[in-house]
């Protein structure tokens, strides 16, 4: 269940809530350090890179929201608010978080959550050159890249990638919103079906071609369906 070389991050203005959580994440096998504000998250990865960051919403300084966006879903982030408001879970998601808990929260939750997060497929889970073509579209799983049919990259947030993963690797199926979240964020992640709905518009508009087409149909009533024939590829 735990990694024991797995390096965690936790970034909150608190020092009890970061002693508490670092300890605990400690006393389960991980590598877990803290920092008080945006600027020492900075220092710390500059140091050495870490495999997932808990992240307070609420701080001086740069706020989660912002770190969020500027991190582009690496590493993972399992963002903290005190607020636990549905709107600020929806912008967390969004903007690239990994997944989203209330203040004060159940330190034996953060851990499934944590490790949860880290069994989700990344780039060192796909076959040496392996890629998805569809449509004149190209998703890389080891680079983690998804390039339009005239060659530009699109960015993508870790839970954008994961879902057009959920979908290429399953194309012409209906999928429910439990089936997709289970595969692009794992089974132990909590059903949240407005924060889905938003990840879904937002691949939809990455998506966007000018061409008219939609490759994700949605089934009233059941789910949605990738509409676009998928190969396998080799990347040179």
């Amino acid at each position: 269940m735990t990694d024991p070389s797995a390096r965690i991050l936790v970034v909150d203005d608190d020092s009890g809530i970061r002693e508490v959580l670092c300890d605990y994440l400690g006393q389960h096998g991980y590598l877990a350090s803290g920092a008080a504000s945006a600027e020492e998250m900075d220092r710390e990865l500059a140091a050495r890179p870490v495999d997932l960051i808990v992240l307070d919403l609420m701080m001086p300084g740069e706020d989660g929201l912002s770190v969020v966006r500027r991190l582009s879903g690496t590493p993972p982030v399992v963002m903290l608010s005190a607020m636990g408001e549905d709107t600020d879970r929806i912008v967390g998601l969004e903007l690239g978080a990994d997944d989203y808990l209330a203040k004060p929260c159940n330190p034996r939750e953060l851990l499934a959550r944590v490790r949860a997060v880290l069994r989700r497929p990344r780039e060192d889970d796909a076959p040496a050159g392996a890629a998805l073509d569809f449509d004149g579209w190209r998703l890389d799983l080891v680079r983690r890249e998804l390039r339009r049919p005239d060659g530009e990259a699109v960015t993508l947030s870790a839970g954008e990638f994961g879902l057009l993963r959920a979908f290429a690797e399953r194309p012409g199926r209906v999928l429910t919103r439990d089936q997709l979240l289970e595969a692009a964020r794992g089974a132990d992640a909590d059903v949240f079906d407005r924060a889905m709905d938003v990840q879904i518009s937002r691949l939809r508009k990455k998506l966007d071609d000018g061409s008219g087409k939609d490759l994700i149909a949605t089934v009233r009533g059941e789910g949605y369906r990738f509409d676009a024939r998928v190969r396998k590829a080799a990347i040179r």
